[in-house]
């Protein structure tokens, strides 16, 4: 594991070989804001898995410090009464300057607990809010977890993370608030749902332990609509290609940036950019020609 989170040269050859063990994992995200209750409920949803005879992979993702790029890690923490469970296997990641709620090597940790036969990956992003769409990339079923008194918040889900949500759950349900919080988003589904899967509203209350089990019964309803309609299998194949296309832009990335680091030509072009004596947007336009003829 920590050989691919520390991008080891040995990485893609470990990939590549678990890969043919890959694709039978259920794997269901959960995002939101932070407070919400994420972590809680993914603890509570691996407690029920494993009672149920299941086995169950947890990721947590943690925000990196944009100064030392150290993480905290609390997640790990949160869940440390899980690490006696031996059907469950936790592990935690930081952000380190990845956008959209996951972590760089997300898609690769995923495969190697699908690989290892875990049945379920709970995969808990960050909690910035709805900027966190690439979660949808990854996950089979996508959990969106809110709680009372987000007022004007919940209007804000318009303009993203409504639309990939499969199920919401509207924690901290003891709170003033919770059912019209859960009619809001249900008037919001009609407006924005036409056919396919409609998300079912979820009330829980994760430190209690309540509301857990309609929220698993939530999910296996997902499955098996993406059965049915033949979407369980198009979101493997998708998934594939998404993780093609971001290791391409990876690889694509390190070249550039070790181009700039130890091409003279290149050293010096970004001390005119930086002097003033240069504009950025003629220089970007240089090194990427320079860098395309140099490859061909």
């Amino acid at each position: 594991m920590k050989l691919v989170e520390n991008a080891d040269p040995t990485r893609q050859q470990v990939m590549q070989a678990i890969v043919p063990w890959t694709g039978r994992a259920h794997i269901i995200g959960l995002t939101g804001p932070p407070g919400a209750g994420k972590s809680t409920l993914t603890g509570q949803l691996a407690r029920l898995l494993v009672k149920g005879g299941l086995t169950a992979g947890v990721v947590c993702i943690d925000p990196s410090s944009p100064f030392s790029g150290g993480a905290f890690l609390g997640d790990r923490v949160r869940m440390a009464n899980l690490n006696s469970e031996p059907g469950v296997f936790i592990r935690s990641l930081a952000t380190r300057g990845k956008l959209g709620g996951l972590s760089a090597s997300t898609a690769e940790v995923i495969m190697l607990m699908d690989a290892a036969g875990k049945d379920v990956i709970l995969v808990e992003t960050v909690g910035t809010g709805q900027v966190e769409h690439q979660i949808s990339h990854l996950a089979d079923t996508t959990i969106m977890v809110t709680v009372p008194g987000l007022g004007d918040g919940i209007q804000t889900m318009k303009a993203g993370i409504l639309e990939i949500a499969d199920i919401f759950v509207v924690n901290k349900a003891d709170r003033e608030g919770a059912e019209a919080t859960a009619r809001d988003l249900a008037h919001m589904l009609d407006e924005f749902i036409t056919g396919g899967w409609r998300p079912p509203v979820k009330l829980a209350v994760a430190s209690r332990n309540e509301g857990t089990g309609e929220v698993w019964e939530a999910v296996q309803q997902h499955r098996l609509h993406l059965q049915g309609t033949g979407q369980w299998e198009q979101k493997r194949r998708d998934r594939l290609v998404r993780i093609m296309i971001d290791n391409v832009q990876a690889q694509a990335l390190d070249r550039i940036n070790r181009a700039l680091e130890q091409d003279s030509l290149l050293q010096n072009l970004v001390r005119r950019v930086a002097d003033g004596n240069l504009d950025p947007y003629a220089a970007a336009t240089f090194v990427s020609g320079y860098l395309w003829q140099r490859q061909t």
